[in-house]
């Protein structure tokens, strides 16, 4: 192993990913793009403070050319890409990976990301899992006995979601700093796997998550003709589709685009980030940006809209593939009511969408995938896509993206209390290693989670009320958290106690952190130790050791595994 590296954690599998060739490999796209990283990083340091001072995002004046030329497109779909109508995202766990490659969706979005906690045995897990489902030997077996194997005879087109350009790997550290996570995990996917892919009929296929704006996309582009040269593949061969997940990308779709052409499969609504990102952007901004209760916030928001039909309406002309957001609701085999109502809810959802032009959307479980195919089979009937829709009658509104004193809906107590429930649970789950948790029959992950928190905090800064008159305060939330906390079931193994405090940090505090999984992965996951609230935890680094689950999580797995 090249002196320069460091590995600072152990887990089952390193070995088969970690080689030196890999490293060196590492090595190389660290090297030529880390200081444009960090530079990237500092723009966005700067325009969150630019946001805070009264700023409004816009389109840019610098690249109104690009927008006014109609003559360039997107490279036509990659192989395996040409249908997208049904994806399924989800952890690259090895029995949720069996379970995506059976579900019948076109596409498995594989996430290094938002679905999955960044513990060490995960990030190698994940690699493992991916050779293995590439090569078509994956196999697991549950501790009660129970098999699981690949039994479909067409599989999902698997694209790889890595970590955002914030999210540093602090286990592989090279100088004396650590390595950015996002090019290890597009890094060991496409050292590994692509040769495999390609003569498997397929190709390094990737999910770009929360890309800022069109320099940050453009600095992808430059990774990936880079890595292509490293591994003598042919140019275009790697594709991308990009998150617009932000509030400052929604301005820049057709610059992405643009950026990213040669390698571009289109752009995706990531519709729980964006949220995230428009509270984030204005939460010090005053009432008119303040938002209701988030299961008030349904994709017909007037700024909701605007962005979404905004989204096909760009990605269409430059004939490229708009695919929807995420229906997140977990059927329940002992409440057939509310999965009935579910499931009507996910069916308008969809069909909304295929109406509006979308190619295809996002599922977060297997029983979902039939009722999606069926909206977009209704609207696609043969055809793969709806890439000669044009949207030319949707209007370029800038405005409109960012009316959010136009949102219908009210804060309740109900809410309040569902944001700070939802924050903790979900963190003390992600800090045990799972990045994808069923909480009250809806599929959580860490976009989910920074809504919650993030309103909990912006209520607090605006001094918003609740629906009976009643001001949310520090001391309020407070009083919540402390009842909550005494009826938390605990578990042999629970880490309430850190997730309480991570969340006092990052929701009840005057400094508001960018990521919550920034924070809670430097505050308890970083150079191999797991921080508790009170000292350093030895990490599980065994990729097989059993995580104790507590028993909410027990409930919502067993009812997951009966749907």
């Amino acid at each position: 192993m090249n002196t320069r590296i460091r590995i600072t954690a152990t887990a089952e599998g390193q070995e088969r990913v970690l080689t030196d060739d890999a490293l060196s490999f590492l090595l190389e796209l660290h090297d030529a793009f880390e200081c444009q990283r960090q530079q990237q990083l500092q723009d966005r340091r700067k325009r969150r403070a630019a946001f805070a001072d009264g700023d409004v995002p816009r389109f840019l004046e610098a690249t109104e050319r690009i927008r006014r030329d109609d003559s360039w497109r997107v490279a036509p779909p990659a192989p395996g890409l040409e249908d997208r109508r049904v994806e399924i995202t989800g952890p690259i766990e090895r029995k949720m990976t069996i379970n995506a490659l059976n579900s019948g969706a076109k596409v498995w979005l594989a996430d290094c990301e938002d679905a999955s906690s960044p513990l060490w045995r995960n990030v190698i897990a994940s690699q493992v899992n991916l050779q293995d489902a590439i090569r078509e030997q994956i196999e697991f077996t549950s501790p009660e006995g129970k098999e699981y194997r690949v039994t479909a005879t067409e599989t999902p087109t698997i694209v790889v979601r890595p970590r955002g350009w914030h999210l540093d790997e602090h286990r592989i550290i090279v100088d004396g700093k650590p390595m950015s996570g996002s090019l290890v995990d597009f890094g060991l996917h496409v050292f590994h796997n692509a040769e495999e892919l390609i003569a498997r009929g397929s190709g390094p296929y990737f999910y770009l998550p929360k890309i800022e704006n069109h320099l940050e996309a453009r600095l992808w582009n430059d990774v990936f003709v880079m890595a292509q040269q490293l591994l003598v593949l042919p140019q275009g061969t790697i594709r991308a589709t990009v998150l617009i997940e932000t509030i400052t990308a929604a301005f820049e779709m057709e610059e992405i685009l643009y950026e990213l052409r040669e390698h571009s499969s289109g752009l995706n609504a990531g519709r729980w980030d964006y949220l995230f990102s428009m509270i984030k952007a204005f939460r010090l901004r005053g009432p008119e940006f303040v938002l209701p209760d988030r299961a008030q916030l349904t994709m017909t928001a007037p700024f909701m809209r605007a962005y979404t039909e905004q989204l096909v309406r760009a990605c269409h002309r430059r004939g490229a593939h708009a695919i929807g957001g995420m229906a997140a609701f977990v059927p329940s085999a002992k409440d057939p009511e509310a999965t009935e109502r579910a499931l009507s809810a996910v069916a308008s959802d969809k069909s909304r969408e295929a109406g509006d032009g979308f190619d295809g959307s996002w599922v977060a479980h297997p029983g979902l995938v039939a009722t999606c195919r069926e909206a977009f089979d209704a609207v696609l009937g043969d055809e793969p896509n709806q890439l000669g829709r044009s949207r030319e009658d949707v209007p370029v509104d800038g405005d409109a993206l960012i009316d959010l004193s136009t949102t219908p809906g009210e804060i309740t107590e109900s809410g309040l209390r569902s944001n700070i429930e939802i924050g903790i649970r979900y963190m003390e789950a992600w800090l045990r290693g799972h990045g994808a948790v069923a909480i009250h029959s809806l599929m959580e992950d860490a976009a989910t989670a920074e809504i919650s928190r993030s309103q909990v905090w912006q209520w607090i800064y605006n001094e918003s009320a609740t629906s009976d008159g009643r001001t949310i305060t520090r001391e309020r939330c407070l009083g919540v958290v402390d009842e909550l906390d005494r009826g938390f079931e605990r578990a042999e193994g629970n880490r309430f106690r850190e997730a309480i405090a991570l969340f006092r940090e990052i929701a009840l505090e005057e400094t508001y952190p960018a990521f919550l999984t920034l924070a809670g992965t430097e505050r308890y996951l970083a150079e191999g130790v797991e921080r508790s609230a009170t000292g350093p935890m030895p990490v599980q680094t065994d990729a097989s050791a059993p995580v104790t689950q507590t028993t909410s999580r027990e409930a919502d797995e067993q009812e997951r595994e009966a749907a």
